[in-house]
């Protein structure tokens, strides 16, 4: 069992969510209130990573945050070394793999709200942030863990996007899913299968306690 790997996956699924919930949260609310007629355009862009294939999405996050260009020589220059094959890198490149997962969970919830709760508090004179903090949060809870815990169990599994932008380095870039990919490559399968096991039990357990706590918090029992 690769610890190392499955503790740096761990690491890099929690920023990634964290993250995606500070951004996450204000990209959704847009969306839903906006009145832009636009807004469309930036759906498609934060649902491609569903359709794209993860290889082609990590070779233009490979392209946009390399040595030549302009993210790339910013970071270079502040921090001495740039970001490829780092685990800022991995970062970036699963905070935009996995942000459908957080973002359309999030301004689902968010559209469920009762139009008319929110213009009553408008209409009393409270500030449209002060009303998402106290009325549009408060009812959208179900929809924040479910894109919360998606966003985790999603970037945990992350083979074909961190392959690309951070390598296979061990202790830096080496996650679970590459470990298991280097295991049946050694033709380990016994390995392989231990880390596999564990992933599945894991993402299982995730996704079946989320589901569980769903149903009996939220879910109102039919009389």
């Amino acid at each position: 069992m690769d610890y190392s790997a499955l503790w740096l996956s761990v690491r890099l699924a929690a920023t990634t969510t964290l993250v995606l919930l500070a951004i996450g949260i204000p990209i959704a609310y847009w969306i839903v209130f906006s009145t832009w007629r636009g807004k469309f355009l930036v759906e498609a862009i934060v649902a491609l990573p569903l359709v794209l294939p993860p290889t082609v999405l990590g070779f233009y996050v490979l392209l946009a945050i390399g040595p030549l260009s302009p993210v790339g020589r910013a970071y270079a220059r502040l921090a001495g070394h740039g970001l490829p094959f780092t685990f800022e890198g991995l970062v970036i490149a699963s905070v935009l793999y996995s942000m459908p997962f957080a973002v359309q969970p999030f301004s689902a919830e968010f559209a469920s709200v009762d139009r008319r709760l929110l213009e009553a508090s408008w209409s009393l004179g409270v500030s449209r942030l002060e009303t998402f903090r106290r009325v549009v949060l408060p009812l959208s809870v179900r929809g924040l863990v479910t894109g919360i815990v998606l966003s985790f169990a999603h970037t945990l599994g992350e083979f074909g996007v961190v392959l690309m932008v951070g390598g296979n380095l061990p202790g830096v870039t080496r996650t679970v899913s590459i470990s298991i990919y280097d295991a049946v490559q050694s033709l380990d399968y016994a390995a392989a299968s231990r880390t596999s096991l564990l992933l599945l039990i894991a993402s299982f357990v995730i996704l079946a306690s989320t589901y569980s706590l769903q149903r009996s918090v939220w879910v109102k029992p039919r009389h």
